[in-house]
């Protein structure tokens, strides 16, 4: 095994790169609109800093477009921006 090898076992694929399928041929095309480690919606301190250390803080709330995130609106603490980033996920799951 060599130094720069990812761990653990060899016969999985990493699971930081989302699957394509290779029969379509626009897969790569629609790789590239995927939001990175698809995370569709994501939420930001206004201020800045690292989202654990303020949690009664307001934040900004992203939506990924297909090319970007975008603000969509924001969210009062960050209890409300989880929940709001969850809402999505759950939904696009079970539609996906």
């Amino acid at each position: 095994m060599g130094k720069h090898s990812r761990p653990g076992p060899p016969n999985q694929p990493s699971r930081a790169v989302p699957r394509i399928d290779a029969g379509d041929p626009l897969a790569a095309y629609e790789k590239r609109r995927r939001p990175p480690l698809d995370i569709w919606r994501r939420h930001r301190p206004l201020h800045g800093g690292g989202s654990h250390l303020r949690p009664h803080a307001p934040r900004a709330l992203e939506e990924w477009n297909g090319f970007s995130y975008e603000p969509v609106g924001t969210a009062a603490n960050l209890a409300e921006a989880r929940r709001w980033a969850n809402e999505r996920t759950s939904e696009g799951e079970s539609t996906a």
